[in-house]
C-alpha cells in the first residue's frame, strides 16, 4: 500500500510517496541477518593466543568514551570504545572475545587511523 507523507526540511516542504509494508513481510528480513553473525562468532574467540589481539582505531578523531577497563571480559563485537570524528560518535567493537589486558589511550586523547587502542587476550 502506498501513502503520501509531507516532510519539512530546512524550511522547505516536500510531499513524498512511500510504500507501507505489513509486519509479516518485514519479520523474515530481520531474522535472516541474525543467523549469519552467530555462525561466525564461534571462530573468532579462538584467534587470540599468546600476546593478544590489538583493537585498532578505525578512523582519526578523539576518544570520546572508553566502555571497558583493564581486566574486563569482553565478547566478540562488543562495543569497547567510542571515537568522535566530525561531531559523530563512532563505535569501536572487540574483534574477539577475551580479557582486556591493556589500554593504550585515555578519554579525550586524539587518535589516528590504525592506532592501537587496547589489547585483548
Amino acid at each position: 500500500m502506498k501513502k503520501t507523507v509531507r516532510i519539512s526540511f530546512e524550511g522547505k516542504t516536500y510531499d513524498v510517496e512511500v510504500e507501507v509494508l505489513d509486519s509479516t513481510a518485514a519479520a523474515p528480513v530481520a531474522a535472516a541477518p541474525v543467523a549469519a553473525p552467530a555462525a561466525a562468532a564461534p571462530t573468532a574467540p579462538a584467534a587470540p593466543a599468546g600476546a593478544g589481539t590489538e583493537v585498532k582505531c578505525p578512523l582519526a578523531g578523539s576518544v570520546f568514551k572508553l566502555k571497558v577497563k583493564v581486566g574486563d571480559a569482553v565478547q566478540v563485537n562488543q562495543e569497547v570504545a567510542i571515537i568522535e570524528a566530525l561531531k559523530m560518535e563512532n563505535p569501536v567493537v572487540a574483534p574477539c572475545s577475551g580479557k582486556v589486558t591493556s589500554i593504550a589511550v585515555k578519554e579525550t586523547d586524539t587518535v589516528v587511523d590504525g592506532q592501537v587502542l587496547m589489547t585483548i587476550a
